[in-house]
């Protein structure tokens, strides 16, 4: 009989929903990464080192067709040997240029995540402030979000708050 009692009193107690004061919601982390000013201003950055670097590789690849042409026109005025010299300093020229595009695009990608890290970093105290504030026991990235309601979407919020707080975030 005490099992019984005890075995319908757990099931009561366990299927009756709790509800509490403190709450689940998400954010879209990328939407703020896009659209914050620090988010914006890491892009534009970026975009900008990310020029810069191109057209430097584009100068440099023009210069290095015009080795290659011009080695090409001289073939049969060289002799074998001088030949043989002049297409190994451009093979090395070549490797050296890829290898230096490689180093600048990797750097950039580094900066990038630096900088993203950094953003995330000084987002932290924003998002704890604001779920003491709130009462939120948990905030979700949305993108692990399946479904979910739109007012536990604190994205503008967040944003609000990020922009007021974090004007831009400086690329080394």
């Amino acid at each position: 009989m005490k099992k019984k009692f005890i075995t319908i009193i757990l099931f009561l107690l366990v299927s009756f929903p709790a509800y509490s004061k403190e709450k689940i919601v998400y954010l879209d982390l990328e939407k703020i990464m896009q659209d914050s000013k620090a988010g914006k201003s890491i892009i534009a950055q970026l975009k900008k080192k990310s020029e810069t670097s191109i057209s430097k590789f584009k100068k440099r690849e023009k210069e290095i067709i015009e080795k290659e042409k011009k080695l090409i026109a001289q073939k049969n005025l060289l002799s074998k040997e001088e030949f043989e010299k002049n297409l190994i300093n451009l093979r090395k020229d070549i490797s050296n240029f890829h290898k230096d595009r490689n180093k600048d695009f990797n750097d950039i990608t580094k900066k990038r995540v630096k900088a993203s890290t950094n953003l995330i970093n000084k987002l932290t105290p924003i998002l704890e402030d604001y779920s003491k504030k709130n009462s939120i026991r948990i905030i979700v990235q949305k993108k692990h979000i399946v479904m979910g309601k739109k007012e536990d979407d604190i994205t503008k919020e967040i944003l609000e708050l990020v922009n007021q707080n974090i004007s831009s975030v400086k690329i080394d």
